[in-house]
């Protein structure tokens, strides 16, 4: 069945060299704005496979585009491959092994986000010439999802105005039509500055930026207790004032991510965790700087996209794994904590089975409570209409951002789930380009959505991709 489809039987001609991509990138892991190795593998890809390739995309050097055909409507698919810190990890082994102390790994499957991505992309691209159908199709490489608000910098340098409809995936353990939700989300950095002194013989000439820093944490942990319940608050210390205890901390920094349901409420949020900040200055007689790293803002969804992508999933099936992948996955689901598996059921509605990898479709309509996090697609999504699919391509209830998705991430069961979605994303493109009036229902129901108060970026004006922050 899945290559009675012309279309997809161009998927299946490119898949061996994007499976080799997406395991080429995999070992290379590079995290936000670091990506050059990987962005370099989809550029050489991309030109071998004759798109018209343009570099640094919106000023950014690892975002990437390729473009082919000519008239038409213009779909894009968008990939990423940024990696994640500290999950370093060997493929194809149940149980922690990293390859690099310290080292970096793709902990949530973006190795085979951007090769799917790219093969839908070419698939397409052959599809259009051979049926001389009029129409043009981009891959966009994205750089720095995992806070770097790439795609949120490169909507606003309008790198996709001309975009009809925006086609993406994520890795996951479910076969299904992502569910339209995301968090709005800003990333802040609060540098305090207080004076340094002998905190023995002269600690009253002290004022320490890590007692500020900490003073914060706790306003912002009363603060969860009058927040909206699905609005989340995190940090993580950049710079705490140095190891000696002896020297009164004169210089600190914490990054805060700070998310809610939507823009306006994530934007209040950042306003209270502000005012926490400098209450917490005023306290400790130190000075406060905030520091705006990136933003995203939260999912637009699409309903006629959605439901023409779950027709395609459906038509295509699950992936079909066999034995030896499915044990693999067993396995892998014997690491996990009490609860996993009913979490992620949860999800998607749905009772738990024993099955270690996913062979059934999500409902359309599933009665389901997903677990929500942010996506710069969100901001894709404002301006384009835009639809994301899910593919199994990790044992059931893995939890992502582990060294679990890591050992999987170049796994047969991977590469079969890959290739599966690029089937689904390629014809859900081209039944866009044969079909005009569903074209047009899409891009209604993204202007009844965003309604006449339109886009809005979360980012402020003066604020530049942060090309440094993963080694600031």
């Amino acid at each position: 069945m899945d290559n009675r489809n012309d279309l997809w039987r161009h998927v299946d001609l490119h898949s061996e060299r994007l499976i080799a991509l997406s395991d080429r990138v995999w070992a290379i892991p590079e995290v936000c704005y670091t990506e050059r190795r990987s962005a370099a593998e989809h550029v050489a890809e991309m030109n071998h496979q004759g798109f018209r390739v343009t570099e640094a995309v919106a000023g950014i050097p690892t975002a990437v585009m390729g473009e082919a055909g000519e008239g038409g409507p213009v779909i894009a698919f968008l990939g990423e491959y940024d990696a994640l810190p500290g999950l370093s990890q060997e493929a194809g082994v149940a149980e922690p092994r990293p390859v690099e102390a310290g080292g970096h790994g793709h902990g949530c499957g973006h190795n085979l986000l951007g090769s799917a991505a790219l093969l839908a992309a070419t698939a397409m691209k052959d599809w259009l010439a051979a049926t001389g159908t009029p129409g043009r199709v981009r891959y966009y490489g994205c750089p720095a999802e995992e806070g770097g608000a790439a795609k949120a910098f490169m909507v606003r340098a309008g790198a996709f105005a001309d975009a009809d409809a925006a086609i993406t995936w994520h890795p996951s353990s479910f076969w299904e039509v992502a569910p339209p939700l995301a968090l709005a989300n800003t990333r802040a950095d609060f540098v305090f500055t207080g004076r340094s002194s002998h905190a023995a013989a002269a600690p009253h000439l002290g004022r320490s930026a890590l007692d500020a820093v900490e003073l914060m944490s706790v306003g912002v942990n009363y603060m969860r207790e009058h927040m909206p319940s699905d609005a989340r608050v995190h940090y993580a210390y950049l710079e705490a004032g140095g190891i000696a205890p002896n020297v009164v901390q004169a210089h600190a920094r914490v990054r805060y991510s700070i998310r809610a349901r939507d823009l306006p409420g994530m934007l209040d949020l950042v306003e209270r965790v502000k005012r926490i900040a400098e209450g917490a200055a005023l306290m400790t007689e130190t000075e406060v700087e905030v520091r705006i790293v990136s933003a995203v803002s939260n999912l637009v969804g699409n309903a006629p996209l959605e439901r023409t992508l779950h027709g395609v999933m459906a038509e295509l099936g699950a992936p079909h794994f066999d034995g030896a992948d499915r044990d693999f996955a067993a396995k892998i689901r014997d690491t996990f904590g009490e609860g996993a598996l009913e979490a992620v059921y949860k999800t998607i509605g749905m009772a738990p089975t024993d099955a270690p990898l996913a062979d059934f479709l999500v409902p359309f309509d599933a009665k389901r409570d997903p677990a929500v996090g942010s996506t710069d697609v969100g901001d894709v999504s404002w301006v384009v209409p835009t639809v994301q699919a899910h593919a199994p391509t990790v044992a059931i209830g893995t939890p992502f951002h582990t060294w679990q998705v890591v050992a999987q991430g170049r796994s047969p069961a991977a590469h079969k789930a890959m290739v599966q979605v690029a089937k689904a994303m390629a014809a859900t493109g081209a039944a866009l380009v044969r079909d005009p009036d569903l074209l047009a229902e899409a891009k209604a129901d993204l202007a009844s959505r965003v309604g006449s108060r339109g886009y809005s970026s979360p980012l402020p004006a003066d604020v530049q991709p942060p090309l440094t922050m993963s080694v600031a």
